[in-house]
């Protein structure tokens, strides 16, 4: 048998045999396959808007729907409101990545890394080409679809990935994701602002899955004996911080290992009762990072676009850009903020994530705060809490997480995320309605 694959040597720390230069490369790589991974699926829901709206009004000689004014049971509604809630294209951009996430970490170790790489690289660039050259509604839907399927594998196998280089490269993954909102947003915007045509602006983002073969396959050092193109067979691995570890497994698995069955010296595939109590006990992170993300999205495309001040010096349509934008800016900071504190309690940050949205929830309907000024503070903070939440869930499910269950356990647990967006996207829609009707 060929000498096992070590997997996270060190809890917090690389180890001093990879060096200085090793580390820093495997940190960027993992940051740029981050911002790679979620580019796509940020910048699709802008883009297929536009897109959409461009050929609206080539089929069409009725107005689109941005255009209508949304008018119920014969009166104007006291908001101002589009017919169509903007968890439509939510639920188009995170219903294929939460099937992917929700299916793939059974049967997904069978597909080795190289070959996952290539899909997510041709899906992302399907994406660009399916749009920018779409003629129909379905078609563009049909590259957004790719987006999602790029960014919902690419994640769950880069989480996956992490397992086998030190620790910190998490930090780099989360700093990556971050930074891929904020450079979404900012690069279409200007790249539009500057003349381009959407169709244009998404030919030149074509660079983007050129970056992501770039960084995984020249950029990473892999471990010599890393899997590349072979199915990796699980097999006896060191583990460095089972001192420090909390048992991620239930009882009965503690009970087994007392009678002799030591965990450093398990070999083989999971089986599924394993791999059953392996997300037994994830819930206890999976759900609070679920709840965090179904507050901050239901914030985000169910009461953002309500929030909008007449006597304000920005625009309706430019109020509501600043209120994603400074979303992106605070998820970018947290997710960047891991080599300097971490935190357990993900609870906590779901509990004040909750408070955020009633407080919005409340003020949508009872129009209380004063200006967009106190809007853009706390969506600055919502950003900051649902960012810690994400980089802090997967540190600590990887530092917790026996050695061999680690790879399904990262997969598996970003779940929690994209199944808190998709609820959000689904109650957004009555909640969006039943304000318009006012």
């Amino acid at each position: 048998m060929d000498q096992a694959v070590s997997v996270n040597a060190d809890p917090d720390m690389p180890s001093d045999s990879e060096g200085r230069s090793s580390r820093w490369r495997n940190w960027t790589g993992f940051w740029l396959l981050g911002l790679c991974n979620n580019f796509a699926y940020v910048v699709m829901l802008s883009a297929a808007h536009d897109i959409l709206k461009q050929q609206g009004s080539h089929n069409s000689t009725s107005p689109t729907p941005s255009t209508v004014a949304l008018d119920v049971e014969g009166g104007k509604s006291r908001y101002d409101c589009s017919p169509v809630s903007a968890a439509a294209v939510l639920l188009a951009d995170i219903l294929p990545t939460l099937l992917i996430k929700f299916s793939a970490p059974f049967f997904i170790h069978k597909v080795p890394y190289g070959f996952r790489v290539l899909v997510c690289v041709a899906t992302a660039i399907a994406s660009f080409l399916v749009v920018s050259f779409s003629s129909t509604v379905w078609i563009s839907i049909l590259g957004v679809i790719f987006a999602s399927v790029s960014a919902g594998l690419g994640e769950l196998s880069f989480l996956s990935l992490t397992v086998f280089f030190s620790r910190d490269v998490l930090g780099g993954w989360g700093s990556g994701t971050g930074g891929a909102g904020v450079a979404g947003a900012l690069l279409y915007s200007a790249l539009t602002q500057a003349g381009l045509s959407p169709r244009n602006t998404l030919l030149v983002m074509l660079v983007v899955p050129v970056a992501m073969v770039i960084s995984y396959f020249f950029l990473l050092v892999f471990p010599p004996s890393f899997p590349q193109w072979k199915c990796r067979e699980v097999e006896s691995v060191r583990g460095g911080d089972s001192q420090s570890r909390r048992p991620l497994l239930d009882d009965t698995e503690e009970e087994e290992r007392e009678k002799g069955v030591e965990e450093d010296k398990v070999t083989g595939p999971l089986t599924c009762i394993e791999k059953l109590n392996i997300i037994k006990g994830l819930l206890r992170f999976v759900v609070p990072l679920g709840v965090v993300y179904f507050a901050e999205y239901f914030i985000n495309q169910g009461l953002l676009e309500l929030l909008y001040f007449p006597n304000f010096y920005l625009s309706h349509a430019e109020q509501y850009r600043w209120y994603q934008t400074l979303y992106q800016v605070g998820v970018l900071v947290s997710r960047s903020s891991l080599c300097c504190v971490k935190f357990r309690r993900i609870w906590a940050l779901s509990l004040l994530q909750c408070v955020n949205g009633v407080l919005l929830l409340l003020s949508v309907y009872y129009q209380f705060l004063p200006s967009a000024w106190l809007v853009f503070v706390i969506v600055l903070y919502e950003g900051l809490l649902g960012g810690a939440a994400y980089v802090n869930t997967f540190y600590f499910i990887s530092k917790e997480t026996g050695d061999r269950q680690r790879e399904f356990a990262m997969a598996t647990a970003s779940v929690g995320d994209s199944l808190g967006i998709a609820i959000s996207g689904l109650i957004a829609f009555p909640v969006h309605r039943y304000f318009c009707s006012l």
